[in-house]
Protein backbone atom coordinates (compact mmCIF):
# COMPACT_ATOMS: atom_id res chain seq x y z
CA UNK A 1 0.00 0.00 0.00
CA UNK A 2 1.18 3.28 -1.32
CA UNK A 3 1.24 6.48 1.69
CA UNK A 4 0.27 9.60 0.34
CA UNK A 5 0.73 12.81 1.84
CA UNK A 6 -2.43 15.11 1.78
CA UNK A 7 -2.25 18.93 2.21
CA UNK A 8 -5.07 22.16 2.22
CA UNK A 9 -6.11 23.59 -0.90
CA UNK A 10 -6.25 27.44 -1.60
CA UNK A 11 -6.71 29.84 1.40
CA UNK A 12 -7.31 32.93 -0.05
CA UNK A 13 -10.26 32.38 -3.09
CA UNK A 14 -12.01 30.66 -0.30
CA UNK A 15 -11.74 33.38 2.52
CA UNK A 16 -12.25 35.97 -0.33
CA UNK A 17 -15.64 33.78 -1.15
CA UNK A 18 -16.70 33.83 3.28
CA UNK A 19 -15.41 37.07 4.01
CA UNK A 20 -17.74 40.24 4.11
CA UNK A 21 -14.64 42.45 2.95
CA UNK A 22 -13.33 43.62 -0.93
CA UNK A 23 -10.59 42.18 -1.87
CA UNK A 24 -7.13 44.59 -1.82
CA UNK A 25 -3.54 43.60 -2.58
CA UNK A 26 -2.68 42.94 0.97
CA UNK A 27 -6.41 41.22 1.82
CA UNK A 28 -5.33 37.86 2.73
CA UNK A 29 -3.32 39.53 5.09
CA UNK A 30 -6.01 42.05 6.60
CA UNK A 31 -8.21 38.79 7.08
CA UNK A 32 -6.02 37.58 9.55
CA UNK A 33 -6.73 40.30 11.90
CA UNK A 34 -10.37 41.57 10.85
CA UNK A 35 -11.87 37.84 10.10
CA UNK A 36 -9.53 35.25 12.40
CA UNK A 37 -12.57 33.23 13.21
CA UNK A 38 -13.02 32.76 8.98
CA UNK A 39 -8.82 31.59 9.22
CA UNK A 40 -9.28 29.32 11.92
CA UNK A 41 -12.13 27.79 10.59
CA UNK A 42 -11.00 27.16 7.10
CA UNK A 43 -7.91 25.53 8.24
CA UNK A 44 -9.93 23.05 10.80
CA UNK A 45 -12.08 22.37 7.74
CA UNK A 46 -9.38 21.35 5.55
CA UNK A 47 -7.99 19.26 8.45
CA UNK A 48 -11.65 17.64 8.56
CA UNK A 49 -11.36 17.25 4.84
CA UNK A 50 -8.48 15.04 5.27
CA UNK A 51 -5.51 17.57 5.23
CA UNK A 52 -2.56 16.19 6.81
CA UNK A 53 -0.34 19.39 6.49
CA UNK A 54 -1.72 22.93 6.38
CA UNK A 55 0.27 26.22 4.94
CA UNK A 56 0.25 29.42 7.74
CA UNK A 57 -2.15 32.04 5.78
CA UNK A 58 0.76 34.41 5.67
CA UNK A 59 1.45 34.47 1.76
CA UNK A 60 0.67 38.04 1.52
CA UNK A 61 2.49 39.68 4.81
CA UNK A 62 5.99 39.32 2.92
CA UNK A 63 8.06 42.48 4.16
CA UNK A 64 7.99 43.70 0.85
CA UNK A 65 4.34 43.77 0.23
CA UNK A 66 3.66 45.32 3.50
CA UNK A 67 5.86 48.48 2.75
CA UNK A 68 4.83 48.80 -1.16
CA UNK A 69 0.98 49.41 0.99
CA UNK A 70 2.63 51.49 3.76
CA UNK A 71 1.51 48.63 6.28
CA UNK A 72 5.49 47.09 6.88
CA UNK A 73 4.96 47.54 10.64
CA UNK A 74 2.23 44.91 10.43
CA UNK A 75 4.93 42.04 9.55
CA UNK A 76 5.61 40.60 12.47
CA UNK A 77 1.77 40.70 13.89
CA UNK A 78 0.66 38.96 10.76
CA UNK A 79 3.27 36.46 11.08
CA UNK A 80 2.44 35.82 14.59
CA UNK A 81 -1.30 35.57 14.07
CA UNK A 82 -1.00 32.98 11.29
CA UNK A 83 0.74 30.77 13.09
CA UNK A 84 -1.60 31.42 15.84
CA UNK A 85 -4.79 30.65 13.67
CA UNK A 86 -3.01 27.48 11.88
CA UNK A 87 -2.43 25.95 15.82
CA UNK A 88 -5.27 26.17 16.91
CA UNK A 89 -7.37 24.74 14.26
CA UNK A 90 -5.01 22.17 14.66
CA UNK A 91 -5.87 21.58 18.31
CA UNK A 92 -9.51 22.07 17.25
CA UNK A 93 -9.69 19.66 14.08
CA UNK A 94 -7.03 17.40 15.06
CA UNK A 95 -3.69 16.04 14.06
CA UNK A 96 -1.64 18.25 11.26
CA UNK A 97 1.52 19.02 10.74
CA UNK A 98 1.58 23.27 9.96
CA UNK A 99 4.02 24.53 6.84
CA UNK A 100 5.45 27.87 7.01
CA UNK A 101 4.54 29.71 3.93
CA UNK A 102 7.71 31.23 2.15
CA UNK A 103 6.11 32.50 -0.92
CA UNK A 104 7.12 35.39 -4.07
CA UNK A 105 8.22 38.42 -2.52
CA UNK A 106 7.52 40.39 -5.75
CA UNK A 107 3.68 38.88 -6.76
CA UNK A 108 2.72 35.44 -8.30
CA UNK A 109 3.90 34.27 -11.71
CA UNK A 110 6.58 37.10 -11.55
CA UNK A 111 10.07 35.38 -12.56
CA UNK A 112 12.16 38.15 -12.28
CA UNK A 113 13.23 39.53 -9.03
CA UNK A 114 13.46 43.20 -8.46
CA UNK A 115 15.88 43.57 -6.28
CA UNK A 116 19.74 41.59 -5.90
CA UNK A 117 19.75 38.11 -4.72
CA UNK A 118 21.23 39.25 -1.31
CA UNK A 119 18.67 41.35 -0.42
CA UNK A 120 15.82 38.53 -1.21
CA UNK A 121 17.44 36.68 0.53
CA UNK A 122 17.64 38.32 3.53
CA UNK A 123 14.18 38.79 3.08
CA UNK A 124 13.63 35.63 3.37
CA UNK A 125 15.56 35.18 6.52
CA UNK A 126 13.12 37.42 8.37
CA UNK A 127 10.43 35.60 7.58
CA UNK A 128 11.76 32.45 8.53
CA UNK A 129 12.88 34.02 11.97
CA UNK A 130 9.22 34.64 12.46
CA UNK A 131 8.14 31.60 11.88
CA UNK A 132 10.60 28.75 12.65
CA UNK A 133 9.48 28.75 16.46
CA UNK A 134 6.20 27.81 15.12
CA UNK A 135 6.15 25.53 12.15
CA UNK A 136 6.68 22.10 11.53
CA UNK A 137 8.34 22.80 8.37
CA UNK A 138 8.91 25.24 5.09
CA UNK A 139 6.79 24.99 1.93
CA UNK A 140 9.12 27.22 -0.96
CA UNK A 141 6.20 27.62 -2.70
CA UNK A 142 4.93 29.59 -5.91
CA UNK A 143 8.50 30.03 -6.90
CA UNK A 144 8.68 31.20 -10.76
CA UNK A 145 12.36 30.81 -11.15
CA UNK A 146 15.08 29.19 -10.11
CA UNK A 147 16.89 32.19 -8.83
CA UNK A 148 13.85 33.27 -6.33
CA UNK A 149 13.58 29.74 -5.11
CA UNK A 150 17.29 29.20 -3.97
CA UNK A 151 16.76 32.36 -1.97
CA UNK A 152 13.92 30.87 -0.20
CA UNK A 153 15.52 27.44 0.18
CA UNK A 154 18.78 28.70 1.51
CA UNK A 155 16.76 30.42 4.34
CA UNK A 156 14.30 28.04 5.09
CA UNK A 157 17.34 25.28 5.24
CA UNK A 158 18.92 27.64 7.81
CA UNK A 159 16.30 26.60 9.95
CA UNK A 160 17.21 22.86 10.07
CA UNK A 161 13.61 21.97 9.83
CA UNK A 162 12.67 20.38 6.74
CA UNK A 163 11.89 22.19 3.46
CA UNK A 164 9.74 21.81 0.76
CA UNK A 165 10.24 23.49 -2.65
CA UNK A 166 7.73 23.88 -5.08
CA UNK A 167 7.78 25.81 -8.42
CA UNK A 168 5.15 27.21 -10.53
CA UNK A 169 4.71 25.93 -14.34
CA UNK A 170 3.77 28.22 -17.37
CA UNK A 171 0.31 26.92 -18.02
CA UNK A 172 1.18 25.90 -21.89
CA UNK A 173 3.92 24.85 -24.04
CA UNK A 174 6.99 22.85 -22.93
CA UNK A 175 6.73 22.12 -19.49
CA UNK A 176 9.11 24.97 -18.04
CA UNK A 177 8.93 27.31 -15.11
CA UNK A 178 7.49 30.86 -15.30
CA UNK A 179 10.56 32.24 -15.94
CA UNK A 180 11.24 29.94 -19.10
CA UNK A 181 14.09 27.38 -17.17
CA UNK A 182 13.56 23.68 -17.21
CA UNK A 183 12.39 22.00 -14.27
CA UNK A 184 16.21 19.92 -13.94
CA UNK A 185 17.87 23.44 -14.53
CA UNK A 186 15.62 24.80 -11.42
CA UNK A 187 16.87 21.74 -9.36
CA UNK A 188 20.40 22.25 -9.99
CA UNK A 189 20.44 25.77 -8.96
CA UNK A 190 19.64 24.50 -5.74
CA UNK A 191 22.80 22.90 -5.45
CA UNK A 192 23.64 20.49 -2.46
CA UNK A 193 20.63 22.31 -0.15
CA UNK A 194 18.48 20.12 1.46
CA UNK A 195 15.03 19.70 0.07
CA UNK A 196 12.90 17.05 1.72
CA UNK A 197 10.35 16.92 -1.20
CA UNK A 198 10.18 18.59 -4.48
CA UNK A 199 6.36 20.23 -5.55
CA UNK A 200 4.65 21.47 -8.60
CA UNK A 201 2.01 24.01 -7.55
CA UNK A 202 -0.66 27.16 -8.63
CA UNK A 203 -0.55 26.00 -12.32
CA UNK A 204 -3.45 24.03 -14.65
CA UNK A 205 -3.29 20.63 -13.63
CA UNK A 206 -2.88 19.76 -17.02
CA UNK A 207 0.98 21.37 -16.69
CA UNK A 208 1.68 19.50 -13.70
CA UNK A 209 0.53 16.09 -15.83
CA UNK A 210 2.86 16.89 -18.16
CA UNK A 211 6.26 18.32 -16.10
CA UNK A 212 5.38 15.27 -13.63
CA UNK A 213 7.52 12.87 -15.32
CA UNK A 214 10.64 15.22 -15.50
CA UNK A 215 10.20 16.00 -11.47
CA UNK A 216 9.83 12.40 -10.87
CA UNK A 217 13.36 11.86 -12.42
CA UNK A 218 14.58 14.16 -9.98
CA UNK A 219 14.16 11.17 -7.27
CA UNK A 220 12.68 11.86 -3.94
CA UNK A 221 9.78 13.03 -2.57
CA UNK A 222 7.70 14.72 -5.26
CA UNK A 223 4.10 16.16 -5.37
CA UNK A 224 1.95 18.95 -6.88
CA UNK A 225 -1.32 20.97 -5.96
CA UNK A 226 -2.75 23.20 -9.00
CA UNK A 227 -5.02 25.99 -8.97
CA UNK A 228 -8.94 25.94 -10.98
CA UNK A 229 -7.76 29.44 -12.70
CA UNK A 230 -8.71 29.75 -16.51
CA UNK A 231 -5.74 31.66 -16.59
CA UNK A 232 -3.49 33.71 -14.46
CA UNK A 233 -2.67 36.85 -17.31
CA UNK A 234 -4.86 39.08 -15.74
CA UNK A 235 -2.96 39.60 -12.66
CA UNK A 236 -0.62 42.59 -12.32
CA UNK A 237 1.93 43.39 -9.61
CA UNK A 238 0.11 44.80 -7.10
CA UNK A 239 -3.51 43.80 -8.25
CA UNK A 240 -5.91 41.90 -6.81
CA UNK A 241 -7.41 38.56 -7.11
CA UNK A 242 -10.92 39.79 -8.14
CA UNK A 243 -9.11 39.49 -11.85
CA UNK A 244 -9.05 35.96 -11.79
CA UNK A 245 -12.11 33.54 -13.22
CA UNK A 246 -12.25 30.36 -11.58
CA UNK A 247 -12.55 27.60 -14.38
CA UNK A 248 -16.27 25.21 -14.65
CA UNK A 249 -14.73 21.83 -15.22
CA UNK A 250 -12.99 21.27 -12.18
CA UNK A 251 -15.11 20.48 -9.13
CA UNK A 252 -14.27 18.25 -6.52
CA UNK A 253 -14.58 14.83 -8.43
CA UNK A 254 -13.27 16.07 -11.23
CA UNK A 255 -10.20 17.72 -9.53
CA UNK A 256 -9.66 14.24 -7.61
CA UNK A 257 -9.34 12.58 -10.98
CA UNK A 258 -6.80 14.95 -11.87
CA UNK A 259 -4.97 14.42 -8.68
CA UNK A 260 -5.33 10.52 -8.43
CA UNK A 261 -3.70 10.57 -11.92
CA UNK A 262 -0.25 12.13 -10.15
CA UNK A 263 -0.25 9.96 -7.32
CA UNK A 264 -0.85 6.86 -10.16
CA UNK A 265 1.71 8.29 -12.23
CA UNK A 266 4.73 8.91 -9.13
CA UNK A 267 3.49 11.66 -6.97
CA UNK A 268 3.77 11.07 -3.29
CA UNK A 269 2.08 14.74 -1.91
CA UNK A 270 -1.32 16.08 -3.42
CA UNK A 271 -3.24 19.15 -2.32
CA UNK A 272 -5.13 21.79 -3.95
CA UNK A 273 -4.32 25.61 -4.64
CA UNK A 274 -6.03 28.32 -5.29
CA UNK A 275 -9.81 27.44 -5.87
CA UNK A 276 -9.34 24.19 -4.42
CA UNK A 277 -11.57 24.12 -1.04
CA UNK A 278 -12.16 21.64 1.70
CA UNK A 279 -14.89 19.64 -0.56
CA UNK A 280 -12.14 19.36 -3.21
CA UNK A 281 -9.58 17.59 -0.26
CA UNK A 282 -12.38 15.29 1.21
CA UNK A 283 -13.02 14.01 -2.62
CA UNK A 284 -9.67 13.72 -3.18
CA UNK A 285 -9.79 11.60 0.34
CA UNK A 286 -12.29 9.22 -0.60
CA UNK A 287 -10.82 8.39 -4.06
CA UNK A 288 -7.30 7.80 -2.45
CA UNK A 289 -8.55 5.66 -0.02
CA UNK A 290 -11.21 3.93 -2.14
CA UNK A 291 -8.25 3.02 -4.36
CA UNK A 292 -6.01 1.56 -1.90
CA UNK A 293 -3.80 4.27 -0.88
CA UNK A 294 -2.91 5.31 3.01
CA UNK A 295 -3.27 8.37 4.18
CA UNK A 296 0.05 9.91 6.06
CA UNK A 297 1.21 13.52 7.30
CA UNK A 298 4.77 13.66 8.23
CA UNK A 299 6.06 14.20 11.28
CA UNK A 300 5.87 17.56 13.57
CA UNK A 301 6.33 18.27 17.09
Amino acid sequence: MKNVILTDGGMGQELVRRSQSEPTPLWSARVLIDEPDLVRGLHAEFINAGARVITINTYSATPERLAREGAEDLFKPLQKRGIELARQARDEAGDAAIAGCLSPLFGSYAPALTISYQETLDIYRRIVAEQVDGVDLFLCETMASSEEARAAVTAASESGKPVWVSWTLADHGTPRLRSGETIASAADALGNLPVAARLLNCCRPEAIAAALPELIELGGLVGAYANGFTSTEALKHGGTVDVLHARHDLGPDAYADQAVGWVEAGADIVGGCCEVGPAHIAALRDRLQQDGYAITGVSHA
